[in-house]
């Protein structure tokens, strides 16, 4: 089943609020998207019919493996081309938000040769 970028990045954002905070619900993440509670009601419901997460009866939600897989390499392509973006000499602002676009549409192959080309080169550093 392909993922969209809209649950990428529903992902994403619970498992940065997990990394601040020990428990998550719904309305963590409407904080955090500025989206409307009725949107993120609707994405929870489909990422738990989907297998990516589980909410227990307080509403807490948890990343199932197969979610936090997606979100781990969601995170890691946002947090790595930001910082790239910034070495470059991108302002943090665009360089965010450009991570946060190109991060749902680079093939892992690609990714994956601009990390090895940006770490070879640091080590010649």
């Amino acid at each position: 089943m392909k993922i969209y970028e809209s649950a990428e990045n529903y992902l994403e954002t619970i498992l940065m609020l997990k990394k601040k905070h020990e428990n998550v619900r719904s309305i963590d993440i409407v904080n955090e998207l500025e989206y409307t509670k009725p949107s993120v009601s609707v994405a929870m419901k489909n990422l738990r019919e989907n297998g990516y997460i589980e909410m227990d009866e307080k509403g807490f939600i948890e990343l199932t493996d197969k979610g936090r897989r997606i979100a781990e390499t969601m995170y890691e392509r946002h947090k790595f081309l930001s910082d790239w973006l910034m070495d470059l000499g991108v302002d943090e602002k665009t360089a965010t938000e450009d991570a946060c676009r190109i991060e749902h549409v680079i093939s892992p192959e690609s990714f994956e040769a601009i990390k090895r080309h940006v770490e070879d080169t640091s080590k010649q550093e």
